[in-house]
């Protein structure tokens, strides 16, 4: 019998917020799990961003950074709490009855430190039926959001979907500095950042490669390495859609809260 609404998700980019937004609307008490330095693009949508902050929010909803000790008053408080802990250590402290892994390494994941009612693999990476549970389509065709309980997704493609222009990468090991914003309107040319190297090379310029506005852009100061995504041109040129969880994201929420509910209506949770 499952005892908790307790759900632990992996990452806090753009994509796996979108989960943690739909279930928190939904009465869940979720968790968020991230790395020391995050690597989200969009930002603005990103409960990530709480780790550089200490506490953002994503539309509705308030994050904090928080220590072990302080997430159940996080939760209490409305808030979702975000810790530093890539290894999903908390796992072997808190009781959770549902982990979603929203980090899309797009690779074999390495298995949980303990087994949990139910694990959630979220694209590329995972087999359902093999090292999670269930898995949610994250490539937008027909099967964008569905739910699979037996085999793997579509696979990686490498390519960025739309217009391949529109993703900005490194185009060398460095430094982050930015010039533009989120949610700025950029016209072709324009600076958006430069990775300085060292002190006595020359720092390498991105610039916006056509007219739009500025969907996501790494925190500054990052260390990057060439060819990592770090900014996002959207040519839609409306600025409000950089403050709002996508369509996508909204789509594989939706899947994932399908997912819990087909566990719950096997073991229902107290209290529902």
């Amino acid at each position: 019998m499952l005892n908790n609404k307790l759900v632990l998700i992996r990452g806090g980019g753009d994509l796996a917020s979108g989960v943690a937004l739909r279930l928190h609307h939904a009465g869940f008490k979720v968790v968020i799990a991230e790395l020391p330095q995050p690597l989200a693009v969009r930002r603005a949508v990103s409960f990530a961003e709480a780790v550089y902050r200490g506490e953002h929010k994503v539309e509705d909803v308030p994050a904090r950074l928080v220590k072990r000790e302080q997430v159940q008053a996080t939760m209490e408080a409305g808030a979702i709490p975000v810790l530093i802990d890539p290894e999903a250590n908390i796992l072997h402290s808190i009781n959770f009855f549902a982990v979603v892994d929203g980090r899309l390494l797009k690779r074999n994941p390495v298995p949980l430190p303990v087994d949990v009612p139910l694990l959630i693999g979220l694209g590329p990476g995972f087999r359902a039926g093999e090292n999670c549970h269930a898995l949610v389509e994250t490539r937008r065709s027909h099967t964008l959001g569905r739910v699979y309980w037996t085999g793997g997704s579509q696979p990686d493609t490498g390519q960025p979907e739309g217009d391949p222009r529109r993703v900005l990468r490194a185009p060398s090991d460095g430094i982050v500095r930015s010039y533009a914003k989120i949610g700025d309107h950029l016209e072709e040319g324009n600076i958006v950042c430069e990775i300085k190297t060292s002190s006595t090379h020359p720092s390498s310029l991105v610039t916006s490669p056509l007219k739009g506005v500025l969907r996501g852009l790494i925190h500054d100061g990052l260390k990057v390495t060439e060819g990592l995504k770090i900014g996002d041109v959207d040519p839609r040129d409306d600025a409000s859609a950089c403050f709002l969880v996508s369509d996508k994201a909204l789509a594989i929420g939706g899947g994932v809260l399908e997912a819990i509910m087909m566990l719950i209506k096997q073991h229902p949770l107290k209290g529902l």
